[in-house]
């Protein structure tokens, strides 16, 4: 399935769009970064299959993308007053934030390990999926695994044409950097992946805790 939301959104398609994800099946839909693929971040085979048809290694985890405090709360627990922080200044927006997952978190999502990679990204068109989804939605960028990050629909049908159950194109993607990942360890924030959130915004965050 093909969806054009180039010049406008339409909810009805991104309800049936958000109810393949529901369902475990495989979407293409763009953030604010790059284009994400994603589908039902709790549904363990949907993920699954997430990893095979971008051919990903499964020692590398998956972030899952949210689009509220009370969805981070579902999957996320022991949260300090510092994460809290960060949630609010920077989300939505281009930040992926480290958290200690609950079990209701696949541990094929996170690599076995005990933390989950959390977002909420500040584009209408995922946070619209994610609300009608009801889930996390389990999103790496729109590429083959090694390849650069999809931010063009035109190249990313190349690469996922058949692969994939539904394509929501809305045109290049605005910022066409990956997200900032950050985590707390020890009461200090350490950027694990450079994004378009800057090292500087993060200390200047960082100085205005002190």
């Amino acid at each position: 399935m093909y969806i054009d939301l180039k010049n406008s959104i339409d909810n009805s398609k991104l309800k049936i769009a958000a109810n393949m994800i529901e369902k475990g099946k495989i979407v293409i839909f763009p953030t604010e970064t790059v284009y994400g693929i994603g589908t039902n971040g709790i549904n363990e085979k949907a993920v699954a299959r997430l990893y095979e048809i971008k051919r990903r290694p499964l020692n590398k985890p998956i972030s899952l993308l949210v689009n509220s405090i009370e969805m981070i709360n579902m999957i996320a627990k022991d949260i300090t007053d510092i994460e809290y922080k960060l949630i609010k200044e920077f989300l939505p927006g281009p930040l992926t934030i480290i958290l200690k997952k609950k079990n209701i978190v696949p541990d094929l999502v996170t690599a076995n390990s005990d933390t989950v990679g959390v977002r909420m990204p500040k584009n209408e068109i995922a946070l619209k999926l994610i609300e009608y989804s009801g889930v996390p939605i389990a999103t790496p960028s729109a590429n083959i695994s090694g390849k650069t990050s999809g931010i063009d629909m035109k190249d990313i049908m190349k690469d996922f044409n058949k692969k994939v159950d539904c394509f929501i194109d809305s045109g290049p993607s605005e910022i066409g950097v990956s997200s900032t990942v950050v985590q707390v360890i020890d009461g200090k924030t350490h950027i694990l992946r450079h994004g378009s959130i800057t090292e500087e915004e993060i200390k200047n965050f960082s100085r205005n805790l002190s």
